[in-house]
């Protein structure tokens, strides 16, 4: 069985004011063109369908003639909501869905969602895990009295659940929407502090591959634990990024192999240095474009000069300083090897004139990791 692991399309989103509606119909087009051509058996969509919880007309339109142009081809989908979804709105008509083969877990369930497929060698069972808050797991698994969780705590909870689904001895593979911990992470990720947020590798182990959503980087967190990354760039950091979808090969005794498989986007996302006078002999340049100056003087109306070349551009900066500029220097110093938290509660007694209560201590510590 050969599977497309693909996540974060992030459909809908705007960046400094550039709407990316028409990139994302390219690069999903693409993802189409790749189905066909590699002889895709099943998609697998790990979160994060849109940017935000209540998305835009285009993008939930762009979102349903994809669907219906996979399930044309008779191909299961495996979707999960991610932390960027709506639960609720995700969840609508999946029962309905689910005749087409677009199996999609938008909310957790008493007994999570596991969907089997077949090939030559037999059942392939799929663990739908949807992106959830521990507070979510406590409440409908534990009494009101019961302790706080953690990120950790609560997926190590429900992936065990999701495990007893599943016969022992069968290929199985997991869908999830997680920051699991030693991932490489970009700037366009929603943040949590600290280690709170984040969940080991280790409670995927009874898995012969694991789908991730959340990390943009394309990587490989362990031999059975894989990002896809976001088909497009979506901040500055990701300039740097190869884009694309990871197709996964599955044989009789397991995962054979998991790569990744560029696409070339229908603008790119770049990020130069270089001088104004340079930039003003280039060619014109169609990219998303983030450019910092490095001319010796302060170039004044930066951005507009640079339209003149970089018609998409993001972001202007110069090194060089204008001539009014004053330095200011922050005397605030954290205690050597200070831990997130310490750090937190110096900056807090700083501002505030006052320590953190035993609850506030509690409670940050709690979220700091420690």
């Amino acid at each position: 069985m050969r599977l497309l692991h693909t996540a974060d399309w992030h459909l809908g989103k705007s960046l400094m004011g550039n709407s990316f509606i028409d990139d994302q119909k390219f690069i999903l087009d693409k993802i189409l063109d790749v189905v066909d051509d590699e002889k895709i058996d099943a998609v697998i969509i790990a979160g994060d369908i849109y940017d935000r919880a209540d998305p835009s007309s285009d993008a939930v339109e762009l979102f349903d003639e994809i669907l219906f142009k996979l399930t044309e081809k008779k191909l299961p989908v495996l979707c999960i909501a991610g932390n960027h979804d709506s639960a609720a709105r995700l969840n609508f008509g999946s029962r309905l869905f689910a005749n087409k083969k677009f199996f999609i877990t938008a909310k957790t369930a008493f007994e999570p969602k596991t969907i089997a497929l077949e090939d030559e060698f037999g059942k392939i069972y799929f663990s739908l895990i949807p992106y959830f808050e521990p507070g979510e797991i406590r409440a409908k698994f534990f009494d009101a009295d019961s302790e706080r969780m953690t990120f950790d705590a609560a997926n190590k909870f429900y992936i065990d659940k999701a495990r007893q689904q599943i016969p022992a001895g069968v290929r199985s593979v997991a869908v999830a929407h997680v920051f699991i911990n030693g991932g490489e992470e970009s700037d366009s990720e929603r943040k949590f502090v600290g280690t709170a947020g984040k969940v080991n590798a280790e409670n995927f182990s009874g898995y012969d591959y694991v789908a991730l959503g959340h990390l943009h980087r394309q990587q490989k967190i362990s031999e059975n634990v894989f990002y896809s990354g976001s088909p497009l760039k979506y901040s500055e950091k990701e300039s740097s990024h190869e884009k694309g979808v990871t197709i996964v090969e599955f044989g009789e005794n397991g995962l054979i192999d998991a790569k990744n498989f560029p696409l070339s986007p229908r603008r790119d996302l770049i990020s130069v240095n270089g001088t104004l006078e340079k930039f003003l002999s280039q060619p014109k340049c169609e990219d998303y474009a983030y450019v910092t100056l490095t001319n010796e003087k302060f170039v004044y109306d930066a951005a507009q000069k640079l339209r003149e070349v970089f018609p998409n551009l993001m972001a202007a900066k110069n090194q060089a300083r204008p001539k009014d500029f004053v330095a200011t220097t922050i005397n605030r110093q954290f205690r050597k090897d200070a831990t997130i938290f310490e750090q937190f509660a110096d900056f807090f007694a700083d501002m505030t004139k006052r320590q953190l209560t035993d609850d506030e201590r509690a409670a940050m510590k709690e979220i700091c990791g420690g």
